[in-house]
Parts: structure tokens; C-alpha cells; sequence
């Protein structure tokens, strides 16, 4: 299963989706992206995140609401409210997401791709010289932040992100599940070749191309809390070719698998200690594939229940 088929929700996370309020707030009707897991004697709610949202999303249902405040600790994948971290993760991206002098990202790219991207640039009227010094993973982080704010959605209204200020300003404990680090080389391609950056930047352009319906159909999965639809929204086999999969299983390691298994670690801890926790990360940490969040936690024993 390509987990790559929605890069675009996981650069989010960096950057920091949005339709019309179809549901109706507090229906017992469907489900939400909101697990409670225990153990013998406590219990963690665990939220799944859109990073990018708008005004259509609040006031959040009363299951969530009700969880949210009666936990003592919001933690959450990084605390992108703190301005000594975000600022860390920008100085982080922007030391490796740098070409060597001397180099440029139409001289990286195969020939194709940079016309896609200078097509692109001209119908948003965005230079595409300001990409030129980008490393391919950046210039691809960069074009996604692009999408999403010319689609009218915004980074101030994602769940993790209102969130993270009601907990500042109720006075919450705020715990970050990752450094900047961590987050940084997640997406960052280090390699010489650039060539796990240019599968991302494919794949990226792919998901632009289709954003409307991709952002559509995660937007509703996520306001049912329809796991299944979330999984088909977000995954796609067809699209990469045997040349491709080596770089994309590292992709997958590094974005997903070793992510989710840290996240899945640290529940345990906050259940082990009897802490009042309620744990915000992207959705789709909670939802692909076996190895995601939700299944880690059932495989160690814990009840896991959604609401």
C-alpha cells in the first residue's frame, strides 16, 4: 500500500483542509477521528489531526470537546505554537533544504519535471526562481504550503494548532512527541543523489493536480470518522513503479513506520503512569496500513474504543 499517495498531509505538519460544515455538530450519527485507549485503571484520548482547516471545523463535537477538557496534558506531535520551536524547525529545514553553491534545482530535476514546475509557477504567478537554490524535498514542501493557502485553507485552524493554544491558555501541560529534529528529517533528503527528494517532488506534483477531490474526500472521512474512506483517500498502489519503491519504502520508514512505533511508546508511558492525557497527531498516523498507531496499541493489549 503506497503510503506516499498523501505526502501532502504529512508536509502540513511543517508548514503549518477545509469544506462546508455538512455535518451537523454533536450528532451521535457517526464517529469521529477520537479513540479513548486504556489500561486496567486509566485512560488516553487520541485525536487524529488536519493539520490545515477552516472556520467550518469549530466548535469541535462534544466528544471531543468533552475529552479535551478534562485531560490535565495535551501532547502533540510538536508544539508548532511555541515560537522558539517553530523558529527551530525553520532553521533546521532551511540548513538542509539548501543546494551547494553552484547548483540549481532545474540542474537536479530531470528536464520534465522542472517545465511542470515552471508551468505551474506561471498559472500562480509565483517565481520559479525563488525555488532554484531549494534542495527537491524543500522545493516540494514549499509548493504544497503554495496549494493549500491559493485553496483558501489555513494553518491557523488546524486541529493540532487550536489545540495546542486553548491548552497554552488554559494552562495545560504541553508535551511534544518529537523534536524538531525528528521532524525535519522526516521529509529532509540528505542523500547526495537527491533522489529520494525528487520521488517527493513527483508525488507532489501529482497531488496537486488532484487536491480538490483529495482534500474532499479527508475532509468528510474525517468529520465521520470513516477509517475506511480515510485509508482509500489517502492511498493509491498504482501510481508507483518498481523503480521507485526502494526510495519509497525508505520514505515509508522514515515518515510512518518509526513515527508511529515512537507515538505508540509514548501512550504506553502516559497509560503506565496514570497520566490524564489527551494526544493530538496527523490522521493518518492513526490509520494506514498495520503498523499505524491505533494497531500498535491494540497488538501491546491496551482496549482501544472509537468514538
Amino acid at each position: 500500500m503506497d503510503k506516499m499517495k498523501k505526502i501532502l498531509f504529512v508536509v502540513c505538519a511543517l508548514l503549518m483542509v477545509s469544506c462546508a460544515g455538512v455535518f451537523k455538530k454533536g450528532s451521535s450519527e457517526h464517529k469521529h477521528f477520537l479513540w479513548k485507549v486504556s489500561d486496567e485503571n486509566s485512560s488516553v484520548w487520541v485525536l487524529g489531526s488536519i493539520h490545515f482547516a477552516d472556520s467550518t471545523f469549530y466548535p469541535l463535537d462534544s466528544a471531543i470537546e468533552t475529552a479535551f477538557v478534562n485531560a490535565e496534558e495535551l501532547a502533540a506531535e510538536i508544539n508548532i505554537n511555541d515560537d522558539s520551536v517553530s523558529q527551530d524547525v525553520a532553521k533546521k529545514m532551511l540548513k538542509q533544504g539548501v543546494l551547494p553553491n553552484g547548483t540549481t534545482l532545474d540542474q537536479v530535476l530531470p528536464e520534465g519535471m522542472w517545465k511542470t514546475i515552471d508551468s505551474l509557477c506561471l498559472a500562480w504567478n509565483y517565481p520559479p526562481i525563488l525555488l532554484k537554490r531549494f534542495r527537491p524535498w524543500f522545493a516540494a514542501t514549499t509548493l504544497s504550503g503554495i496549494a493549500f493557502q491559493r485553496a483558501g485553507i489555513d494553518p491557523n485552524y488546524g486541529i493540532d494548532a487550536v489545540l495546542l493554544e486553548r491548552a497554552a491558555n488554559e494552562g495545560k501541560t504541553i508535551v511534544g512527541l518529537e523534536t524538531a529534529e525528528e521532524q525535519v528529517n522526516a521529509v529532509a533528503d540528505t542523500g547526495t543523489s537527491d533522489s529520494a527528494g525528487i520521488f517527493y517532488m513527483k508525488t507532489t506534483l501529482r497531488e496537486i493536480s488532484e487536491l480538490d477531490s483529495m482534500v474532499a474526500q479527508i475532509i468528510r472521512a474525517w468529520k465521520t470518522g470513516d477509517v475506511e474512506l480515510m485509508r482509500k483517500a489517502m492511498n493509491e498502489d498504482e501510481f508507483v513503479d518498481e523503480a521507485d519503491s526502494t526510495v519509497q519504502k525508505d520514505f515509508e520508514e522514515r515518515i510512518y513506520t518509526s513515527r508511529n512505533a515512537k507515538m505508540a511508546e509514548s501512550i504506553e508511558e502516559f497509560l503506565k503512569d496514570d497520566r490524564k492525557v489527551f494526544v493530538v497527531v496527523g490522521a493518518a498516523h492513526l490509520t494506514l496500513d498495520d503498523d499505524n498507531v491505533i494497531s500498535l496499541l491494540q497488538k501491546k493489549g491496551f482496549t482501544v474504543e472509537q468514538f
